[in-house]
């Protein structure tokens, strides 16, 4: 079966069939499929078996890998893989959800100075209800704002941190350690996205603060943002099944996970992330 990119509405997602990723991506395949990512943002390739060795080999055409900041979060045999499981070291469910701070609104990485360009999840178990990913088109939102608002936020710089997002999601709070492995970072509030040229509101839940405004002046001006890009009118989800891998640009999304029944579901992903460019 020829590769076959199918779109999945008029703004982003396309599903990408015809391709058995195992078994690696020919040059004309890579960028058909590097082509549809920047045109769709959010790609699904269904029905894949990979092993940790082959989804760290196909995300590598794409870009260096970045390890977790999370140091037990690193993979043993592949530290650049991170294994997303509510199960236990005896294989029983936890009753909790992996990633205290992925049910909030994020761009991966964005606390880093070269910000996650993609990340690709593959399913290897998923619950029967619940578990979805959602994801909100930071385009399309900044697009949509007045021409009043665009003149406010174009000149205008956010601060990231690993420490900010743990306290924001209300959660365990960053160790000395990973503070110093991702200390605070500045970057555009609207940033241009390297390959098309279209801007994106850049905000998340690793953003702390606008550089240039008082402090509670510029995290109103975040939450005003967030929420409206996050509004039904720019966003979407996907339902997973066993053998998604999915993949999606950080440079134009929020992305955020939905709760399912820890306790008696099961699900279980492996997830790399291409490290991007400096946001400009």
């Amino acid at each position: 079966m020829k590769l076959e990119i199918r779109p999945k509405s008029d703004s982003i997602g396309a599903e990408v069939v015809g391709i058995d990723l195992a078994n690696g991506m020919d040059d004309g395949e890579f960028d058909a499929i590097l082509d549809a990512f920047h045109a769709h943002h959010v790609l699904v390739f269904p029905g894949q078996s990979l092993t940790q060795g082959q989804q760290v080999a196909f995300s590598r055409r794409f870009g260096e890998l970045e390890w977790h900041v999370h140091r037990e979060f690193r993979g043993e045999e592949f530290p650049e893989l991170h294994t997303l499981t509510n199960l236990d070291a005896d294989g029983r469910p936890t009753g909790i959800h992996p990633g205290e701070g992925a049910l909030e609104w994020h761009s991966d990485k964005s606390y880093m100075p070269r910000p996650s360009m993609a990340t690709m999840l593959h399913a290897l178990e998923v619950p029967s209800e619940g578990g979805d990913t959602y994801f909100a088109d930071l385009h399309a939102a900044y697009d949509a704002l007045t021409g009043e608002m665009k003149a406010r936020i174009d000149p205008l710089h956010a601060v990231h941190s690993w420490e900010a997002s743990r306290i924001n999601a209300g959660v365990t709070l960053a160790t000395e350690e990973e503070k110093a492995d991702a200390p605070p970072v500045t970057h555009p509030l609207a940033r241009t996205h390297p390959a098309s040229g279209r801007k994106a509101i850049y905000v998340g839940n690793h953003a702390s603060h606008v550089e240039e405004l008082p402090l509670e002046e510029g995290r109103a001006l975040i939450r005003e943002l967030m929420e409206f890009a996050t509004g039904p009118d720019f966003t979407t989800s996907h339902e997973w099944r066993k053998g998604d891998l999915v993949m999606w640009d950080n440079r134009g999304l929020l992305h955020r996970a939905s709760l399912y029944d820890t306790v008696n579901e099961v699900r279980v992903l492996h997830r790399t992330v291409v490290r991007g460019d400096v946001p400009v």
